[in-house]
């Protein structure tokens, strides 16, 4: 179990005044701290601890990975729950595993793979495989859908 962080009014606004509407300029940071009241170094300095505490578990851009070469699936493995942490792990310890949520179901552990080309993908399931001991699901893509979603700090 995680301890849980304090967050003061400025993280808030962070959290809050960074999902969508971040300035593709020379100076990014710059642009959005001055939207924020802060100076660009402290922005830097609170969304590096918002990371290393896990407030935040990634901060930047989202694509369509495929436009650019590459490819993403979702996964899914039955994880036997002695060995659910270890695997978890495992899992999270690839740069190709975006996200990972465990769930009520046979197939308990879901993740998002994403890779620079199509191939890295079979290459990262494999990969998880060995590791692991465990078949992986592949779910990929049939349809796309926008969905925006933007999460209050609380």
């Amino acid at each position: 179990m995680r301890e849980a962080v304090n967050l003061d009014a400025i993280d808030r606004r962070i959290i809050d005044g960074l999902q969508g509407d971040f300035s593709i300029c020379e100076r990014p940071y710059q642009v959005a701290a001055e939207r924020l009241g802060i100076s660009e170094e402290e922005l830097l300095q609170r969304l590096d601890r918002l990371l290393e505490t896990r407030v935040l578990t990634r901060f930047g851009p989202m694509m369509q990975i495929e436009r650019v070469g590459g490819s993403f699936v979702l996964a899914a493995i039955a994880v036997p729950e002695a060995d659910y942490e270890r695997v978890a792990g495992q899992v999270n310890a690839l740069p190709q595993v975006a996200h990972n949520y465990r769930r009520e179901h046979l197939l308990n552990m879901w993740f998002v793979l994403a890779t620079e080309t199509p191939a890295g993908i079979g290459e990262a399931i494999a990969r998880i495989e060995l590791d692991t001991g465990l078949q992986v699901h592949a779910f990929p893509k049939e349809r796309e859908y926008f969905v925006e979603m933007k999460l209050a700090a609380r």
